[in-house]
């Protein structure tokens, strides 16, 4: 990889910014090897988050509650909060490490993989969020965020081509 420009140091504005990507330094193999690093450990971290909620799960079935749903279930705007937005980072990182190992050896290795990493996630989260369907919905559609995204991008880019 190559090094990174160093800037004059301190606590300037360009000192924020020394190792910051140079187009004209970087080779895009490196960026790839980056991106993928990265991508894979917000992945990983998201879906951790995502089987083990915050604060657990219970274990028993006293109190009102269910064993195995989220304890965190309780606070319902905030769990909800936490779901959707570790969904949809779940989601746009899946989404960029699909793109970045685009025609990789093993690609349909790679695709059966992270998609079945999305269903066991799908699953705990169904299993640990309470029952109210519509609000998971909510999570759903996030889960469907990035990849809209994506799909109107090229769209809009395939549409400006063919005038």
């Amino acid at each position: 990889m190559a090094s990174p420009r160093m800037g004059t140091g301190g606590c300037s504005r360009s000192g924020w910014f020394r190792f910051r990507y140079d187009e004209d330094q970087e080779t895009p193999t490196d960026t790839r090897n980056v991106l993928l690093i990265v991508v894979a450990l917000i992945a990983a971290v998201t879906f951790q988050a995502g089987v083990n909620p915050p604060g657990g799960v219970w274990q028993d079935n006293a109190g009102g509650h269910k064993a195995g749903r989220a304890i965190y279930a309780d606070q319902k705007p905030a769990f909800y909060v936490f779901l959707i937005a570790n969904t949809l980072a779940l989601s746009t990182a899946i989404l960029i490490l699909i793109s970045l190992t685009y025609k990789f050896p093993f690609n349909l290795e790679i695709w059966i993989a992270t998609l079945s990493m999305f269903a066991t996630y799908a699953s705990a989260i169904f299993a640990i969020a309470p029952d109210e369907s519509i609000r998971f919905r909510y999570v759903l559609c996030a889960a469907g965020v990035p990849f809209g995204i994506q799909m109107m991008k090229k769209l809009y880019q395939w549409s400006m081509r063919s005038k």
